[in-house]
């Protein structure tokens, strides 16, 4: 995978990456891998709330549901 990056972008992220010890494209691995898991976790996390939830009966119905859904999306 290719990333463009300005002059400007290129040079502050290699700073960086010196800084913490490491080759730029070790240290964009390391990032990338890094978001990846957080999101990865932070969805499973949230998947298993809603499963707790469901098994202790606190649910809501579609009526609600319909109208939570129409206010995030006119957010």
């Amino acid at each position: 995978m290719h990333v463009p990056l300005t002059p400007e972008e290129e040079a502050r992220f290699a700073k960086l990456a010196s800084a913490a010890g490491k080759r730029p494209e070790q240290w964009a691995h390391d990032i990338l891998a890094g978001v990846a898991v957080a999101e990865d976790e932070a969805f499973r996390a949230a998947v298993q709330l809603g499963i707790d939830q469901a098994d202790r009966g606190e649910l809501i119905d579609e009526a609600d549901m319909d109208a939570r859904v129409g206010r995030m999306l006119r957010s």
